[in-house]
C-alpha cells in the first residue's frame, strides 16, 4: 500500500490536488467547532451555538448536490471559484458581525455553508484522468480517506490554537483565507480546467428510488446525530476542564480514533454479508459512545474520546459496500452523495439537539445522545436487514471515450473491492 501511495504522489499534479483539495475543505472540517468556539466567545448560549452550527451544516448539505451538478455542467473553474469566495465572504461578515443582529448571523453561516464549493466530489472525478490505471484510481480514493482523517484530526487543534494566540474571531477568518487560497489552488491547475463531465441520464427520482439506498440512509441520518451531539456536549466539558485547548484535544481524539479504525478495518480483506457486518460496526459504535457520560478527567476523558470515534471509519467504509450494491443503474456517484448529505444532515440534527439537552441536564445528558442515537441507528438496521441483505445487481455505467475525453470514470467502491 506504501509503494501504490508513492506511485500515486509521483504523478504529475497528484500531490497539488490532493493537498489543495484538502486546505481547501478546512474551514467546512473545522467550521462546527470553530462557529461554536466563536458563539461562546461572544456571550452566545450553547443553544444558539448549536443552532448555528446547524444551519450551516444544513445549508452545506443543501448546497453540495446543487453545486455538484453545477460542476457538472459548466465545469471546475467556474463554479468552485466564486463558490469559494462567497462562502469564504459569507463567513467574514459573521466574523465581524458577530451574534447581534441573530438574524445576521443565521444568514451569514448559512450562506457559508451553502456555497462551500465542493471539492471532495471534483477531486475524485478528477484522479481518472491524472492517473493512467483504474487500480491506481481505487488506491487514490483510499488515499483520500486517509488524508481526510488526518485533516479532521489535525483541523481542530488548528483551530484551538488560532483561539489560543489570536481570538476565535481571526480563526474564523485566518482558516477561511487559508481555504479559499487551497480551492483557488485545485481550480487554476490543468486537470481541473480541462475537465469536464460525462453526460448521462438517470430517472427523476435518481438513486432515492432504490428501497436499499433508502433504509441506509435512515440508518447514517442517526449516526450523524451522534457524531454532531458530541461537538456541541464536550464544550460545557472542556468549559468545566481546562477550556478551549481540552476541546480541540477531544475533537482532535475523536479523528484519531477514526483514523485508526479505518487504517485497521481498510488492513485487511473482509467476508461475509456486509448488512451484518455494518449492525455489528454500528452497535459496537452505540456502544463505545456510552462511556462518555462518565466524564472522569482530562486524559482519561481523551482516551475514551478515541475509543469513541474507532469504529465510526469502519462503519462508513462499510456502508460505501452497501451504497455500491444498491445503487440503482447509473446512479453510483448520486448514491455516494446522497449518503455524505445524509450523514452531514445528521450531523446538524445532531448539534441542534445537543444545545438543549446540554442547557436542560448539562454535559452529561449531552453525552447520552450519541449513545441513544447510535442504538436508534441500529435499530433502523435491524428492521431492515431484509432489505439491506437482499441481493442487488452490480450495475455500473461505464463512461465512453466519445462522451467523455478524460475518459472519467464515476468513483465507486466495487463490492469485491477492500472497503
Amino acid at each position: 500500500m506504501a509503494t501504490g501511495y508513492l506511485e500515486i504522489l509521483r504523478a504529475r499534479h497528484a500531490v497539488r490536488l490532493l493537498v489543495g483539495t484538502l486546505v481547501g475543505r478546512l474551514p467546512n472540517a473545522t467550521a462546527a467547532i470553530a462557529v461554536v468556539l466563536f458563539v461562546r466567545a461572544e456571550g452566545g448560549t450553547y443553544s444558539l451555538a448549536g443552532a448555528l452550527a446547524a444551519v450551516y451544516g444544513v445549508a452545506n448539505a443543501v448546497g453540495q448536490p446543487v453545486l455538484g451538478r453545477l460542476v457538472d455542467l459548466y465545469g471546475q473553474p467556474r463554479v468552485q471559484v466564486p463558490a469559494a469566495l462567497l462562502s469564504g465572504a459569507a463567513m467574514a461578515v459573521f466574523a465581524f458581525a458577530g451574534t447581534d443582529p441573530v438574524a445576521v448571523a443565521y444568514a451569514a453561516v448559512a450562506a457559508a455553508g451553502l456555497f462551500t464549493p465542493p471539492l471532495e466530489g471534483g477531486l475524485r472525478a478528477l484522479w481518472p484522468s491524472v492517473l493512467p490505471e483504474e487500480g491506481q484510481v481505487h488506491t487514490a480514493y483510499a488515499m483520500d480517506a486517509v488524508a481526510q482523517e488526518v485533516m479532521f484530526t489535525v483541523g481542530p487543534l488548528l483551530v484551538t490554537l488560532c483561539v489560543s494566540l489570536w481570538s476565535a474571531q481571526t480563526a474564523l477568518l485566518v482558516l477561511n483565507v487559508i481555504g479559499i487560497l487551497g480551492a483557488l489552488s485545485v481550480v487554476v491547475s490543468p486537470p481541473s480546467r480541462a475537465w469536464r463531465s460525462a453526460p448521462r441520464e438517470a430517472h427523476w427520482l435518481g438513486a432515492l428510488r432504490s428501497p436499499g439506498l433508502l433504509a441506509l440512509l435512515g440508518a447514517f441520518l442517526f449516526v450523524g446525530t451522534a457524531l454532531g451531539s458530541i461537538t456541541v456536549a464536550a464544550v460545557p466539558y472542556a468549559d468545566d476542564h481546562g477550556g478551549d485547548a481540552v476541546y480541540g484535544w477531544l475533537m482532535a481524539a475523536l479523528g484519531l480514533g477514526a483514523l485508526i479504525g479505518g487504517a485497521g478495518y481498510g488492513a485487511r480483506q473482509w467476508s461475509g454479508e456486509p448488512a451484518r457486518r455494518l449492525r455489528a460496526l454500528v452497535a459496537l459504535l452505540a456502544v463505545c459512545y456510552v462511556p462518555l457520560t462518565l466524564m472522569p478527567g482530562v486524559v482519561p476523558m481523551v482516551l475514551l474520546t478515541v475509543v469513541a470515534g474507532l469504529f465510526l471509519a469502519p462503519a462508513i467504509a462499510c456502508a460505501f459496500v452497501l451504497v455500491d450494491r444498491h445503487a440503482p443503474r447509473g446512479t453510483v456517484t448520486e448514491a455516494f452523495s446522497w449518503l455524505v448529505t445524509t450523514f452531514t444532515v445528521g450531523a446538524s440534527v445532531g448539534t441542534g439537539l445537543a444545545g438543549p439537552v446540554v442547557e436542560a441536564g448539562g454535559a452529561l445528558w449531552g453525552f447520552a445522545v450519541p449513545g441513544a442515537a447510535g442504538a436508534v441507528s441500529l435499530l433502523v438496521l435491524t428492521a431492515t436487514g431484509r432489505v439491506l441483505a437482499a441481493p442487488a445487481r452490480q450495475e455500473v455505467v461505464a463512461a465512453s471515450s466519445e462522451n467523455d475525453p478524460n475518459r472519467a470514470v464515476e468513483p465507486r467502491f466495487s463490492s469485491g473491492d477492500r472497503a
